[in-house]
């Protein structure tokens, strides 16, 4: 599938930031079909059970991708979880290709909703959230830090212009 941007990535954030050095440092890709692709994967230092992933960080990168797919509608919409259910559906590794693929299926003008599934690169779907999010702006959301080049940087250049989404 066509990509149609790359978002992107905070500084310091847990999932994506380029200057955490016990994050995931996930990219996040704005699709031709209106959703937004993470391409990632977890390391040992993210292990529950000997070659499993913790359910936590699992949470976390679907929480961050389905609110991420709210940037493919407007990237000048912010939000905050309210309510996020999961189901973890087989074991998910470390050290391998992940890629986790969210969108929206209801916008409001106070909040949106969506689903997130991490899926293997053979397209397995290994976990599954629905999540809804209170619209919020940069400055509600983190009053000190509201500006947003200070939270963000800008997206990095990309070779990716497709993705095999299945």
């Amino acid at each position: 599938m066509k990509v149609i941007s790359k978002q992107a990535n905070a500084k310091d954030c847990y999932v994506c930031g380029t200057n955490n050095p016990f994050g995931l440092h996930a990219n996040f890709y704005n699709m031709e079909d209106g959703s937004c692709v993470a391409l990632f994967k977890f390391d040992y230092n993210h292990q529950s059970y000997p070659q499993r992933t913790h359910g936590g960080n699992i949470t976390s990168i679907i929480d961050e991708t389905i609110g991420r797919a709210v940037w493919c509608l407007d990237k000048n919409i912010w939000g905050c979880t309210i309510k996020l259910n999961m189901q973890y559906k087989k074991p998910v590794p470390y050290e391998t290709p992940l890629m986790c693929v969210g969108k929206i299926d209801k916008l409001t003008n106070i909040t949106f909703q969506g689903w997130g599934e991490i899926r293997t690169m053979d397209g397995e779907v290994l976990a599954r959230g629905d999540a809804l999010y209170m619209r919020l702006t940069p400055e509600q959301i983190s009053p000190d830090h509201n500006d947003y080049d200070a939270m963000m940087n800008e997206p990095l250049p990309t070779d990716i212009d497709e993705i095999d989404v299945k």
